[in-house]
């Protein structure tokens, strides 16, 4: 085996490995955040390093031990997986940055930094998985992460979400849990290459409906999708907000990479009842999510149903079927990746200028840093889809294909949320930015809070000028996403590829 093929484990070993070391030096608090931000960083370049091979050279694949596939643990990755593995590693690091202004001393000691190591390394465990079994075991390494960094602090408000989205996330585990055994006894395998062999033999066997029924149920209650999306906005709020971005990068996202995985490779010949259900989702999740966060009167709130609404401008890239939908539909994984965690970002900069998240408590941050307004005013356009910043491009693509293949009940789905999630932040912006002070207060609005709340340094400031800048360079030039988004589209459509790297090994 050539060095070049533990690249494939390695966005995986390396945050497992420093978060390990964080852990027994836990008592060494002060060394938390270099080792978080170091392993972060190295993560990233091992992501990239990835992700350049698999461009190069196409799918690569990895068995652990002597068991060959379908029986061993398999690690594959293609365009898809490496790209997400390299946007989900590099918000990653940004945040980890970010933490050393927002994360107090005590959170550290209490483990954030160990924690935010096996999140990214469940994260990229699910991205880089060629197995659906370990597929689940990488969602409850995310769900113990998730928890852990949820009640970190220990208030009240904090173990209220953490409750609420455990339970649910535990519920949805198990079903996924009960598929994969009735998946397993139908086919007698569970390795992705291997299954996409074996399922268009049993397209007709109503136990697959059953299955992929029960994995589309699954995985919505995980990526928040209308109506299984309550959990999200009950805890999305509560942790620190370096957290809260992590979460709104990386945990729904995780479970749409996994509903593109399983509904092309897995099911591709397979039920069309999910096929004919996720349209109307899709189109449900966008509406609703933007009703909602129109409704909202708390800013890290009403981002939680922009990210709700988000997932379903992402499944309807899926839904649709077509090489450039499914190639939108990724290219908006992405960019929702940068843009909302930038917006969790920015909202925890609005907290420390005024000491509250609530529209009549707020204003005047634009006097107090016409920077952050700037950043706002960036991200928040790319979020409701206005070029030239990066969510014009994908949703203009699902907008054009909608329409190619007559859909335009999905269409009008996806202006009107656009619409309706450009109000919402315009609102918030008025709060925030344009109003000269907060509500009954009188006088300047920096000077009132510059003896309360410490100035913004340059660990929370540079993330979220990177991610307002990453919005900027990819709507001006979407030629630096779209060939990727492309590849991997066209490696889920004709997964080949994916099968010739694992059948290297396979007996």
């Amino acid at each position: 085996m050539a060095i070049g093929d533990w690249l494939v484990i390695l966005p995986v070993i390396v945050p497992l490995f420093f978060a390990a070391l964080a852990a027994m030096l836990r008592q060494r608090v002060r060394w938390q955040a270099r080792i978080g931000i170091f392993a972060a960083g190295a993560l990233v370049i091992a992501a990239m390093a990835l992700f350049v091979k698999v461009y190069r050279h196409g799918p690569l694949a990895m068995t652990m031990g002597n068991w060959p596939p379908p029986f061993g643990i398999s690690f594959t990755v293609d365009m898809l997986g490496a790209l997400l593995s390299l946007s989900g590693s590099s918000i990653g690091f940004l945040v980890a940055i970010y933490a050393l202004d927002d994360i107090d001393i005590r959170r550290q000691g209490f483990g954030f930094y160990p924690l935010f190591l096996i999140m990214m390394a469940g994260a990229n465990g699910t991205f880089l998985t060629g197995d659906i079994f370990n597929l689940y075991v990488w969602l409850e390494v995310l769900l113990i992460s998730a928890f852990g960094l949820l009640v970190l602090g220990g208030e009240k408000i904090q173990i209220d979400g953490a409750v609420k989205y455990s339970f649910l996330n535990l519920v949805a585990t198990s079903l996924f849990l009960i598929a994969t055994g009735l998946l397993y006894g139908l086919t007698g395998t569970l390795n992705f290459a291997d299954l996409a062999i074996k399922t268009p033999g049993h397209a007709s066997d109503d136990l697959l409906v059953v299955v992929a029924l029960i994995y589309f149920v699954a995985l919505a209650v995980k990526a928040a999708v209308f109506p299984l999306f309550f959990w999200l906005p009950a805890s999305y709020h509560t942790p620190r907000f370096a957290v809260s971005a992590l979460f709104a990068g990386l945990l729904t996202k995780v479970a749409v990479y996994a509903m593109f995985r399983l509904f092309t490779v897995v099911f591709a010949q397979g039920p069309e009842v999910v096929f004919q259900l996720m349209p109307q989702a899709a189109a449900a999740t966008m509406v609703i999510g933007a009703v909602c966060a129109l409704a909202q009167n708390e800013l890290r709130r009403m981002l939680g149903f922009v990210v709700i609404s988000g997932i379903g401008a992402m499944m309807l890239g899926l839904a649709l079927g077509s090489r450039d939908a499914m190639a939108g539909g990724i290219f908006y994984i992405v960019h929702s990746m940068i843009v909302m965690v930038g917006l969790y970002l920015l909202a925890g900069a609005v907290m420390r200028f005024t000491g509250s998240e609530r529209y009549a408590e707020i204003g005047g941050v634009y006097v107090a840093s016409p920077l952050l307004a700037a950043s706002f005013l960036i991200l928040s356009l790319a979020v409701a889809g206005l070029p030239p910043f990066s969510g014009f491009w994908p949703k203009a693509i699902l907008l054009r294909e909608s329409l190619k293949q007559g859909l335009v009940w999905p269409a009008v789905a996806l202006l009107a949320s656009g619409f309706l999630v450009l109000v919402a932040i315009a609102r918030a912006w008025r709060y925030i930015f344009l109003r000269a002070a907060p509500q009954g207060s009188t006088g300047d609005v920096a000077a009132a809070h510059e003896a309360r709340f410490p100035p913004l340094n340059a660990a929370m400031i540079w993330p979220i000028l990177i991610l307002a800048a990453a919005a900027v360079v990819i709507g001006l030039i979407p030629m630096s996403m779209m060939p990727f988004a492309a590849i991997a589209s066209d490696g889920l459509l004709d997964p080949t590829g994916y099968i010739d790297a694992v059948s290297g090994v396979m007996p």
